[in-house]
C-alpha cells in the first residue's frame, strides 16, 4: 500500500511527538511491506512566524491532497497576546472547516498498569473503555455573528445547528457503537437550548435505524458528574462541539495523563486528520521528556480509520501495551516501581516491539 501522509508538527512538544509516530509509521511500513510518503508542513504559532499566518494555504492544499494528516499540538503563551485572526489555534479551527472534519472520536481507555496515575481510585477507573464521539465543525466555536459590541461593554456568540450537520454525527455514533457494546449516550441541555431540542429529535428518529443500541439522554451536566462517579457505565458518548470538547477532556483524567489519549477527525469519505489530545506543552518541550504515546495511538488511529489497516494499527497498540506492561513510562505517568524513559526511549521501545513481534510471526509462519 502507498500513502500520502501530511505531518503538521505544529508547537512545542509537537514537533517532537511527532517524530515520534513517523518512527513507528516507518517501522510498520518496513515490517508490513507498505509505503509511507511524509511532507511537512507548518500549522499554528510556527506558521506565524514563518508565514505570518496560523494556517498558510501552502498546508491547507497540502492536506487536501494528502491520504492522511498527522498533527502534533499548537498554541504557547508566546502567541497569547496576539489578535484573534493571528492565535495559534486559529490554524486548528480552520483546517477541521477546510478539509470537512466534521466527527471528532476520542477513545479512553484506562491501563491497567496506569489506574493508580489517575485521580479517582482504582476501582472506580478500572474497566473504563468508551468512545466520545464530537460534532466538530459546527456550534458555538463556527456561529457568526461571534463579536464585542457598545464599545466591548456587550458580546455576542451564537450556536447555529442544520439538521444535516446533527444527523451525519449521530449516524457516525450510531455505527460505531454497534461495532463495540451497542450503548450510546446522548448528551445535551435539551431543557434550555434549543439546539439541544433539535439534537434530542434527531437522536430519537435516528435510533430506529438502529434498533440494536440502546440509547440514552443525558443532560451535560448529568453526563459530567457520571463520568466521575461512574465511568465504566459509558460506552460511545455522542455530542456536539463544545460539549465535546469539555466532556472529553474531563474523561481524560481517568488515564491518569493527557500524554496517553489519541484523536481523529474523520471526514465522511474517510480522510482524517490524527492527533494526539495533549497541547503544546511548552514547559517541557525540548527536554526530551514529553509522552509520545497519544501521538503513536493516533497513528494507530490513522491506520485503522483511514487506511483500513487494524493487523497494523493492533501491531502498536500491542506494543505499546507491552511497553507499559514492563513498567517503562515517562514522568508524566508516575508509575510505581518502574523505570523512567524520555521520548525517545519510549519510542524506541515501542518500535523494538513491532519487529520483534513481527519476526516472532513470520517465524510462526514459517513452520505453520
Amino acid at each position: 500500500m502507498e500513502k500520502q501522509i501530511v505531518l503538521l508538527p505544529g508547537d512545542g512538544i509537537g514537533t517532537e511527538v511527532i517524530k515520534s509516530a513517523k518512527k513507528v509509521l516507518e517501522a510498520i511500513a518496513e515490517e508490513y511491506h507498505h509505503t509511507f510518503t511524509f511532507t511537512v508542513h507548518a500549522i499554528g504559532g510556527s506558521a506565524i512566524d514563518s508565514n505570518g499566518d496560523p494556517l498558510p494555504p501552502s498546508t491547507v492544499e497540502a492536506c487536501k491532497k494528502a491520504d492522511a494528516i498527522l498533527l502534533g499540538a499548537v498554541g504557547g503563551p508566546k502567541w497569547d497576546q496576539n489578535p484573534s485572526h493571528l492565535r495559534p489555534e486559529k490554524g486548528l479551527l480552520g483546517i477541521r472547516k477546510a478539509l470537512d472534519l466534521y466527527a471528532n472520536l476520542r477513545p479512553v481507555k484506562a491501563f491497567e498498569k496506569l489506574l493508580h496515575a489517575s485521580p479517582l481510585k482504582a476501582d472506580r477507573v478500572q474497566g473504563s473503555d468508551l468512545l466520545i464521539v464530537r460534532e466538530l465543525t459546527g456550534g458555538l466555536y463556527f456561529g457568526t455573528p461571534s463579536e464585542r459590541r457598545d464599545d466591548g461593554k456587550s458580546v455576542v456568540d451564537t450556536l447555529a445547528y442544520t439538521r444535516t450537520e446533527i444527523e451525519r454525527i449521530v449516524d457516525k455514533a450510531f455505527q460505531c457503537a454497534q461495532g463495540r457494546k451497542k450503548h450510546l449516550t446522548s448528551v445535551d441541555k435539551a431543557n434550555v437550548l434549543e439546539s439541544s431540542k433539535l439534537w434530542r429529535e434527531v437522536v430519537e428518529q435516528k435510533k430506529a435505524d438502529y434498533p440494536e443500541v440502546e440509547v440514552e439522554h443525558l443532560l451535560v451536566d448529568a453526563a459530567a458528574m457520571k463520568l466521575i462517579t461512574n465511568p465504566t457505565h459509558f460506552d460511545v458518548i455522542v455530542t456536539e462541539n463544545m460539549f465535546g470538547d469539555i466532556i472529553s477532556d474531563e474523561a481524560s483524567v481517568l488515564t491518569g495523563s493527557l500524554g496517553m489519549l489519541p484523536s481523529a477527525s474523520l471526514r465522511e469519505d474517510g480522510v482524517g486528520l490524527y492527533e494526539p489530545v495533549h497541547g503544546s506543552a511548552p514547559d517541557i518541550a525540548g527536554q526530551g521528556v514529553a509522552n509520545p504515546i497519544g501521538m503513536i495511538l493516533s497513528a494507530a488511529m490513522m491506520l485503522r480509520h483511514s487506511f483500513s489497516l487494524n493487523e497494523e494499527a493492533e501491531a502498536i497498540e500491542n506494543a505499546v501495551q507491552s511497553v507499559l506492561d514492563n513498567g517503562y513510562h515517562t514522568p508524566d505517568l508516575r508509575m510505581h516501581n518502574g523505570q523512567k524513559a524520555g521520548t525517545k526511549e519510549m519510542t524506541d521501545l515501542i518500535v523494538d516491539h513491532i519487529k520483534t513481534a513481527s519476526a516472532s510471526t513470520c517465524i510462526m509462519s514459517c513452520y505453520a
